[in-house]
């Protein structure tokens, strides 16, 4: 058991590090009018998490419809709002998250008719892909190599951040199955319980029965 929990450590650990070093490419998904999409995103708490998003214009050169707009809200596991943008093609966000868990990003487009496609094209980064390394090489002035060092030991400290995260989770999800199968034990002994108390119930009352009827 532990062997397996090890290997699953460190496959995280090389899938982590394998997604902060390719970088994190925008995804592009189509809404129908009147319906909506979200799209979740797990961040750690005190984590920089930017994104922004537009409405893709597929007849190039022409303008969008008056039909082609969106709302959108950005919210955390507890509910909060952390952006929420009305009747726009394009728009971004940054914040810091205060709270770990998944993050949800929902669009919505106004129901239309006839029946309108809108295709959005959205990039969300958090954590060290959030950073914007090229301002950060032009404000310090830096060389390529300390560039490269500061990618690594930014890396390195979110692989660390994440490894204390992910063994957090398992400690809660050990507290669970502990206090789950403590409950089925309980449940399991007052089944028994019930079980033996109704049996004995219907012995006597067929005791009384046969006594009435004076077979015994």
């Amino acid at each position: 058991m532990n062997i397996q929990i090890q290997g699953q450590r460190v496959c995280l650990v090389l899938v982590s590090i394998l997604l902060l070093w390719t970088g994190v490419e925008s995804i592009r998904f189509d809404l129908q009018s009147g319906h909506t999409k979200c799209i979740a995103e797990d961040i750690q708490s005190n984590s920089m998490t930017v994104g922004k998003y537009h409405i893709v214009n597929l007849d190039e050169g022409q303008p969008l419809p008056d039909s082609h707009k969106i709302s959108v809200r950005v919210t955390s596991s507890y509910g909060n709002s952390y952006h929420h943008a009305d009747n726009v093609n394009e728009g971004h966000f940054a914040f810091h998250a205060v709270e770990a868990g998944d993050y949800m990003a929902c669009f919505s487009a106004a129901d239309h008719k006839p029946s309108t496609t809108i295709t959005i094209d959205f990039d969300w980064k958090s954590g060290v892909a959030a950073k914007d390394w090229t301002n950060v090489a032009k404000k310090g002035s830096v060389e390529l190599m300390e560039l490269e060092l500061k990618k690594m030991f930014d890396t390195v400290q979110s692989i660390h951040d994440e490894m204390f995260y992910l063994r957090e989770r398992e400690e809660e999800m050990q507290q669970l199955n502990t206090s789950t199968n403590s409950k089925m034990a309980w449940l399991s002994f007052l089944s028994l319980f019930v079980s033996l108390s109704v049996a004995g119930l219907q012995l006597w009352h067929l005791k009384l029965f046969f006594q009435k009827k004076k077979l015994i």
